[in-house]
């Protein structure tokens, strides 16, 4: 059974509610990454900080490549993990739960979003049509469901460049385009993961309303508290998701297939 890695804030990457935590760091070709590992009912687990132990990385600049890759080479198979989101849908409320199941990109080309950029890697073309691991998602609907936790099963997430927040001109385009939440995060995290032919889902907590949605302007103060009130029902989302969650084989082992599999 391969590992599951939770990416996240310092709120969710609780290591009291692992057994046999250890600390440590992963060189890679990319960069070095920062985890910490134990065992929840079993299971091998890792959390990963994406903006660092003292969110001290801005979105633009987190080392995505550095993340997944090391990641991969720990023995991960499964990545979960959290975002914050605004609400673009005048459905989804603050401190709802959101499942994307698609994504659109607009951030920019400083962030590097793929493995395959020629040279000795090659150049690989992933299909995203199912951006986020199918099977992975229904284990979260199930496990919101046990917890009896309010949770749109499916979504569309606009990734932004950050770190300022959108305009309202923007968001009204999101709208148009479909977007239901938006964030800075996402992506390339979920592309690098299909690359590295591994099952990833995302729960999205919305914190706030878009800008021109929201009646007062938008701080990062305010995000922080909303993840913070609602830091304990997220974890036990989580860790009820790990719980319940199957390792078996997955058609996100396979995206290479047709490249020779995943190696770099």
């Amino acid at each position: 059974m391969g590992h599951i890695a939770i990416i996240g804030g310092t709120g969710i990457c609780d290591p009291t509610m692992l057994d046999h935590v250890t600390s440590g760091q992963m060189e890679n070709y990319y960069g070095t990454i920062r985890y910490t590992r134990g065992t929840y009912k079993g299971k091998e687990i890792i959390f990963l900080a994406r903006h660092g132990k003292y969110h001290s990385i801005p979105p633009h600049l987190i080392n995505y490549r550095a993340n997944i890759l090391g990641l991969k080479k720990l023995g991960v198979t499964t990545i979960l993990s959290t975002t914050a989101v605004g609400a673009i849908n005048r459905d989804y409320e603050p401190d709802e739960f959101v499942l994307p199941d698609q994504f659109i990109d607009f951030t920019s080309h400083s962030r590097h979003g793929s493995f395959f950029d020629g040279g000795s890697n090659g150049v690989v073309h992933v299909d995203m049509t199912e951006p986020y691991c199918p099977s992975l998602r229904e284990t979260v609907v199930q496990a919101a469901q046990d917890l009896s936790y309010a949770l749109h099963p499916a979504g569309t997430y606009v990734c932004t460049e950050g770190p300022r927040f959108e305009t309202p001109a923007e968001i009204k385009m999101f709208d148009k385009l479909g977007g239901d939440i938006v964030g800075m995060t996402n992506v390339p995290e979920v592309c690098l993961a299909r690359e590295a032919e591994m099952c990833y889902a995302t729960i999205s907590m919305v914190t706030n309303y878009a800008a021109g949605i929201s009646p007062v302007p938008l701080t990062h103060a305010e995000v922080v508290e909303k993840m913070v009130q609602n830091s304990k029902r997220l974890r036990k989302l989580v860790m009820h998701t790990v719980d319940l969650y199957d390792d078996r084989d997955c058609s996100c082992r396979h995206t290479l297939k047709d490249y020779g599999g995943f190696s770099v």
